[in-house]
């Protein structure tokens, strides 16, 4: 993997996190909405709608640098999708991009031919 992998991959972890506490908060707000008078669904709707296609975007370019499997893109989608998904998804992406600059690092230095 390159540098603008792991830059990829660490534009999507980015994203990752934020796009899931938006996703509870919707929740929330959708339960507040039904059973009070509070109705913020509309502005998390915006907030949470704009994340998930950041990180849709960020996906892609992801799937296409690091060259994931199928399994391995739909397995980040779904993620995405999950309401604690997101979390789950920063964890790994956080130890794909290390290990991408690692073996960047390395090949530059020519430790490795990988």
């Amino acid at each position: 993997m390159e540098l603008k992998t792991a830059t990829a991959l660490r534009r999507l972890r980015l994203v990752s996190g934020p796009e899931a506490v938006s996703f509870l908060l919707l929740l929330v707000c959708s339960v507040l909405k039904r059973t009070t008078d509070f109705n913020a669904v509309p502005v998390m709707g915006a907030i949470h709608g704009i994340l998930f296609i950041l990180y849709v975007v960020f996906w892609a370019d992801a799937w296409s640098r690091a060259k994931w499997s199928l399994g391995t893109a739909a397995l980040y989608f779904v993620l995405s999708v999950l309401p604690t998904g997101g979390f789950f998804a920063e964890r790994r992406l956080k130890r794909e991009a290390e290990d991408a600059v690692i073996a960047s690092r390395a090949r530059r230095e020519g430790v490795v031919n990988a």
